[in-house]
């Protein structure tokens, strides 16, 4: 697996973000970037090839999640070589 951004992030406070958005934007293409509020983390900023990474891994995650919920659910099974003819790969 490539590692994709590096292991920290910057933490930036609204305001100033407000300030140097372009900047803020900039750093997001390298590292997420924190946007805190009060001292608390509110939102993450992130490049848009992240973000699309991201969001594929969270399905990958989920059709994992999928396969094995149906896998551990009870009842016969249907044999592989019905399943290929079903589908007419034989």
């Amino acid at each position: 697996m490539k590692l994709l951004y590096n292991l920290c992030m910057a933490t930036m406070a609204i305001s100033e973000a407000r300030e140097r958005l372009a900047e803020a934007v900039e750093t997001a293409h390298t590292e997420a970037v924190v946007l805190e509020r009060y001292g608390q983390p509110a939102a993450v900023l992130v490049s848009p090839e992240r973000y699309e990474e991201l969001m594929e891994a969270l399905e990958d995650v989920e059709d994992v999640e999928a396969f094995d919920a149906s896998m551990a659910e009870e009842g016969p099974s249907i044999p592989w070589e019905q399943v290929k003819a079903d589908l007419g790969w034989v």
